[in-house]
């Protein structure tokens, strides 16, 4: 049997974030499942493959290394690498589509990528919430994907973002962080109650909160952020009787004692802890700051900030858990509060 040329089966997608020595592995395995590529084929040299796919040696170097490490590929000195072994478990592929990459967003998908395990070939792409390369994307992917898991958030004109998802084959997709209501189909999803779970992450601050008065949530006017994440903010100052003020930035003559500061952006953030030091009062005491989406760098400024997130970890291994399982099943994960001395 005669192997195809090795530079017609790999492929390297410049709009992919998966480093190109995993392309170059994923094209190689799918060219041995698909029967294109056999036993004793004999792969180009390093440096002839960093020359015509325009890569680093050092790309070169890793995606023949890790090959040969699996057992995929081997070496004889003098001839180079050829393929060893064409007996390989066929892999899970994962079109894996985030609307942006962020330090919570890293947590998920560590924890996604290694729930599934070495049995999985990840094609990760990000699409920085702009639905017109969403759309790109998604009508321009390959089909012979395992499944599609996608994160739906958009910061302008992804009303319709529905029916281009409503084109995948809902037995392959699965719906990560956020629910889309028409969605239609059997389909899995591991997502967050965005309403529900600040008012329930707000009642579990109710003690520290009860020495302010006013509630401000800092909600830009273009964010990819659901607007249900307000209406469960203004649900609890209603219930507690607290003032509340939704606010499109920071400004100076908002930072007034007796008021909490609710943060989703990390920018903001920023900004808000800058312009409260420019004033005289005291975080904690006089003013409070709670900030969205728990990350490491939280435990540290300002001795602590206090933060409502969902389980980022526990959101990767239950997609990843519901793949391996071939499960439907939609999995709610909830927030939880983290006290520290900002409140």
């Amino acid at each position: 049997m005669i192997s195809e040329n090795i530079y017609t089966i790999i492929e390297i997608d410049e709009h992919s974030i998966t480093p190109k020595y995993l392309q170059i592995i994923n094209s190689i395995i799918k060219g041995i499942e698909d029967g294109r590529v056999h036993k004793d084929y004999f792969l180009p040299s390093i440096n002839d493959l960093s020359y015509e796919l325009e890569i680093s040696r050092d790309t070169g170097i890793r995606a023949y290394r890790d090959l040969k490490n699996m057992g995929i590929i081997n070496s004889v000195p003098g001839k180079g690498y050829f393929i060893a072994n064409t007996d390989i478990k066929k892999r899970i592929k994962v079109f894996l589509l985030f609307n942006k990459l962020s330090a919570h967003k890293k947590i998920l998908y560590d924890a996604f990528a290694a729930a599934l395990g070495e049995n999985a070939a990840i094609d990760f792409y990000i699409y920085n919430n702009d639905f017109s390369l969403f759309k790109e994307l998604l009508n321009n992917k390959r089909d012979d994907y395992s499944y599609y898991v996608i994160i739906p958030h958009f910061s302008d004109g992804g009303e319709n973002a529905y029916e281009i998802i409503n084109n995948l084959p809902k037995e392959k997709l699965l719906l990560l962080d956020k629910l889309l209501p028409e969605v239609n189909g059997e389909y899995a999803a591991v997502y967050e109650n965005f309403e529900k779970d600040i008012y329930a992450a707000l009642e579990q601050a109710l003690e520290p909160l009860k020495k302010y008065h006013t509630l401000k949530i800092i909600f830009p006017e273009y964010t990819y952020h659901p607007n249900e994440i307000v209406k469960g903010f203004q649900r609890f100052c209603n219930q507690y009787a607290f003032n509340c003020e939704v606010l499109n930035s920071i400004d100076t003559n908002d930072i007034k004692e007796g008021c909490v500061f609710i943060s989703l952006m990390e920018n903001d953030l920023v900004t808000l802890i800058e312009t409260i030091l420019n004033t005289s009062l005291t975080v904690g005491k006089e003013v409070g700051v709670i900030s969205y989406n728990e990350t490491p760098i939280k435990r540290i400024i300002l001795n602590g900030i206090t933060t409502i997130s969902t389980d980022f970890q526990l959101m990767g291994e239950r997609a990843a858990q519901l793949i391996l399982d071939r499960s439907t099943a939609h999995v709610e994960i909830p927030f939880y509060l983290t006290l520290r001395a900002s409140l």
